[in-house]
Parts: structure tokens; sequence; C-alpha cells
């Protein structure tokens, strides 16, 4: 039958995709990578060191994550092509619609896969850490501060990732001035640091009697979670420590002591915080990780050779320096201003669905990248 023809031909076509695909993984180097160090494992001394034992087995269980992946792929590939030519020979166009389904799914699974061999930074497969600020104009861009913090864990719940509250800090009347979450999933720090900057939001206030339109700036702060070995030399009067009660909505994920740390780096002026643990010395050691990690960063992004010579400048929250849009009034569309995709499903947005704005920002990186490549050349 024609639609079956069709959809068989449509999937037949990702064949040489998902060959690519497999390639650009490396599926044959980490099947080797794996056997050896499997074989390591089984030595009898392999647990005398017990960090270095913990890493080959997280590094073993991290590959394992990629190849079964690619596996099930291949017989989801398989599975949905058996299905059609079943349903073609039976002629039975009851099972149309579940063919189609698999064949977007292959489609989509394919593109999502060949994203993450985007995904080639230092730290790309690390957790991620996100801060959210809201800029000035009080009430409102607290509450736009909040609606971020709800798409970004919407984002994870629909990837399955999970994610912890590292600190909460209430609004005035509405929404968050600050709040810190870890992200934690495969490669959540390399789909994350796309989002790194000031978002503006467009609409007719709710706080607004007169119902006018306002123009509000949230910042979002993106590092990667990083491991307790990774460290650098911070002077400790460098450092000024201040303890506080917790508050804000973690619920029972937030100690109601004072225990809560907040980390001031005196020469950069960078301000971590930490409230989730239970005790103050707990806090003050992820905060330190987290202060780590941002030193790093900046170091990295502003090519720097020393942490001593980061001056800790930050892009003011306000117009002129966003990285993206968000109009729900006079006309409803999301717009990233580095890559110029855009939706007009705002809605959509807000709920979670960035897939679209992270693809087209990873791709652009590599673009880039490739096209300086060919000019040193």
């Amino acid at each position: 039958m024609l639609q079956f023809e069709e959809l068989r031909l449509k999937l037949a076509g990702m064949e040489d995709d998902l060959n690519e695909l497999s390639d650009a993984l490396g599926m044959s180097q980490m099947e080797r990578e794996v056997e050896e160090l499997e074989q390591r494992a089984m030595a009898p001394n392999f647990w005398d060191n017990m960090e270095a034992a913990q890493k080959v087995t997280h590094r073993v269980n991290q590959l394992h994550i990629k190849i079964d992946g690619y596996n099930k792929l291949k017989a989801l590939f398989a599975d949905t092509m058996a299905l059609i030519e079943l349903a073609d020979e039976m002629e039975d166009l009851s099972m149309l619609e579940e063919c189609a389904a698999g064949v977007t799914e292959v489609e989509e699974t394919i593109e999502k896969e060949r994203l993450s061999t985007l995904l080639t930074g230092q730290y790309d497969a690390n957790n991620a850490i996100l801060t959210f600020h809201a800029g000035a104009g009080g009430t409102e861009a607290q509450d736009w501060a909040s609606m971020l913090y709800r798409m970004y864990t919407h984002w994870a719940e629909s990837r399955g990732f999970s994610y912890d509250i590292l600190d909460y800090q209430d609004g005035d009347e509405a929404g968050i001035k600050s709040a810190s979450i870890v992200i934690k999933g495969e490669n959540a720090y390399g789909y994350m640091k796309s989002e790194a900057g000031i978002h503006r939001l467009v609409r007719v206030s709710p706080f607004d009697a007169s119902g006018r339109r306002h123009t509000s700036f949230a910042a979002v702060e993106v590092i990667p979670e990083l491991d307790e070995d990774v460290t650098v030399e911070i002077r400790p009067e460098d450092i000024k420590m201040e303890v506080f009660r917790s508050s804000g909505a973690g619920g029972q994920h937030v100690n109601k002591t004072s225990s809560a740390v907040r980390l001031i780096h005196i020469p950069t002026g960078i301000v971590v915080s930490c409230q989730t643990e239970r005790s103050q010395f707990q806090n003050r050691d992820y905060c330190m990780r987290m202060l780590t990690a941002k030193l790093i960063e900046i170091k990295e992004r502003e090519h720097l050779a020393r942490i001593e010579d980061i001056k800790g400048s930050q892009a003011q929250i306000a117009w002129g320096s966003q990285i993206r849009s968000y109009v729900f009034m006079p006309y409803t569309m999301v717009k990233d201003h580095r890559t110029s995709h855009e939706t007009g499903n705002v809605n959509a947005v807000m709920d979670g669905e960035l897939d679209g704005f992270i693809n087209a920002y990873l791709q652009a990186k590599a673009n880039n990248a490739l096209g300086s490549a060919v000019s040193a050349e």
C-alpha cells in the first residue's frame, strides 16, 4: 500500500544516518574501552585504591549508557521497519498511525543522539548548576525569575533528569529574588550552557491594575558541578563567609536552621549560596565547589592564565545585553538573538520545550568552530 511504502522509504533513508551516528559516537572505541576497563576491574587488587576504582566504575557506567542508547535506537529502527512491512503485507490501515509514530521517534532520536556528539567540552557530561537572579524592577522581575525557574525545572523533568534546590530566596511580594538548582543527568551542563545570559520578558503585567505592558529582565548563570578533586588555589583571606537562616520554597529540601552559607569572593565579587545540606560545614563545602566552578568557567571563557586575573565583571541585567526575548504581548514569540532561532508558541517554551533553542546554539557553535579550523588551515 502506498502509505506504508512512503513510510518504509522514509525510514530506509535514515539507515545511513544511523551508520554515520555510530562513527560519530565512536561506538567501536567505546566498546573496546569498556572491555579494557572491565578486565582491569577483575584484577585482585582493583579495590585497593578506592578512589581510582570508583572512577573506573563511573566511566564504565557512562560508556554503557551511551552504548545502550545507540543499541536501543538500532532496535527501534529494526522493530519499526518490521512493523511497517507487516502492516503493508496485511494491508491493515489501522496500524498506519503506530507505524508513523515509530518513524518519527527514530528520526527524533537520531537527531538527539547526533546533537550529543557536539558535546565535547571538558565538563559537558557533568551536572549543571543554574542560578537565577531577578533584574531591576521589583515584583515584575522577581516574578519573571520564578517563571524561568519553572521553565528549566520542567525541561529537566521532560528529559528524565532530576534537580535539587541549593538556594531559594523569595521575592518581596511574588516570585524569587534569586535561586540555585543543580540539574542532574548525562550531559546536563553540555545542554544547559547555552542558557547562560540575560533573558527579557515583554507582557501585560498581572501586577499592574492599569493593564500596561512591562519589560522585565532576569539573569541565568550556568556552571558545571565539579568533582570534589577539582580544585583551584583560593586564598582564605579572599573569602568572606556569611551564615543565615534558610528560607524559601524548598520545603523539606531546605533546612530551616541557621546553617545556610553564603560565600563572597572579595577580588571578583562573586557570590555563592547553599542552604540545602544538613550542616553549616556541608553547605560551606558545596559553596566552595560552586565558587571553584565559577572561577574556572570565567578563567577559561576569558582565556586567562591565572585565577588572580579574573575581574568578575558581569553584564548588566537590562536592555541591550539579553540573549533571548520572550514576548507575550502584542504578539507571541520567543527569539534567541544569538542564533535567530524563534517560535511563536511561547506557552510551550515556558513549559520547558527548549530543545530547538539548545540545538540551534550547539549547531552554531560547532559551525563556528569548523569555520575557524578551516580558516586556520
